[in-house]
């Protein structure tokens, strides 16, 4: 396991926010930055009072990741954290980083998940004392259009090269099938090494469990502000999908985005939000075992890799 202090035993990665962002902004969020370091030292504090031990940030390049920051913030908190590399929709990504990094995708991502991330978001920049260790891309509203193929071209193969996960963000949970098809069928990613993020904002419960049937990851948005339409169909989901089999496949992340989405700083609900309401309901639904795996076991073994290869 990758973190931004450096390889750890997957065992030590203890209960896992699988998906969210300490910081994160977007062209295309105006106002909603989340860019202030003592507002996220909060929110990890709060998270680690209630128990957690290791959060994975889903901002790739041209987000505003800081992972200088990143590092500070693991070492002050106690809790571990997991960066990536990757790229986000254009609309997602500062568009002076779309131009430096154009042609150089696999370059840029292979050197961000072996050697460190890039200061800046400059492919020729000097490496910081962090390296990622996920690759994160995504698709577009039902389809993969020409940025969404380029990215995860550029993801697949540097996961050929890495053996690192890749996460993939669901536009409002649609094209989960031909993003499988691409990753996994055309590119040859072994679908246990992909993540498939928000696939509760569209609860078509019969393409869930297709696409779990490959062997993908499937992470789920804990309760926020911006999905609040799709909380109620979240404990129903991952039970219709635990008594499928695929109980070992199931990830949950709080997704904060925002700074208003924030616990400690803001109206919340946060991560903490994960662990003191969110899994005590898991568990009276589907049991300690399965609630275990959910938020320990299969986290460890999504984001592990064998990084001596």
């Amino acid at each position: 396991m990758r973190t931004v202090l450096g390889d750890v035993d997957p065992a030590r990665l203890g209960t896992c926010d699988a998906h969210d962002h300490l910081f994160f902004h977007s062209p295309a969020l105006p106002g909603q930055e989340l860019t202030d370091p003592a507002a996220a030292a909060a929110e990890l504090r709060a998270f680690a009072a209630a128990g957690g031990g290791s959060v994975v940030q889903w901002s790739p390049v041209g987000t505003g990741r800081r992972a200088d920051a990143l590092i500070r913030l693991s070492r002050r908190t106690g809790v571990q954290v997991i960066a990536a590399t990757g790229l986000h929709q254009a609309a997602h990504t500062d568009p002076a980083v779309l131009d430096r990094v154009r042609g150089r995708l696999t370059e840029l991502f292979v050197a961000e998940l072996t050697e460190g991330i890039r200061a800046g978001d400059d492919p020729d920049a000097a490496p910081l004392p962090a390296r990622a260790g996920l690759i994160k891309v995504a698709g577009d509203f039902h389809a993969l259009a020409a940025h969404a193929r380029a990215s995860m071209t550029a993801a697949a193969e540097a996961h050929h090269a890495t053996g690192a996960p890749i996460a993939v963000h669901h536009e409002a949970g649609t094209a989960a099938p031909e993003v499988l098809d691409l990753l996994c069928g055309r590119l040859g990613v072994p679908a246990d090494r992909v993540v498939l993020g928000h696939l509760n904002r569209c609860p078509d419960l019969r393409m869930q469990r297709d696409v779990a049937a490959s062997g993908a990851y499937l992470a789920f948005d804990g309760p926020s502000r911006a999905q609040q339409a799709t909380d109620w169909r979240l404990l129903d989901t991952l039970t219709e999908l635990a008594a499928a089999g695929h109980a070992r496949q199931l990830l949950v992340g709080g997704d904060t985005t925002t700074a208003a989405a924030r616990a400690s700083t803001g109206g919340g609900p946060g991560m903490p939000f994960l662990l003191r309401v969110l899994r005590p309901r898991i568990e009276h639904a589907l049991g300690a075992a399965v609630t275990a795996d959910i938020f320990v076991a299969n986290p460890a073994r999504a984001y592990a890799v064998d990084w001596r290869r």
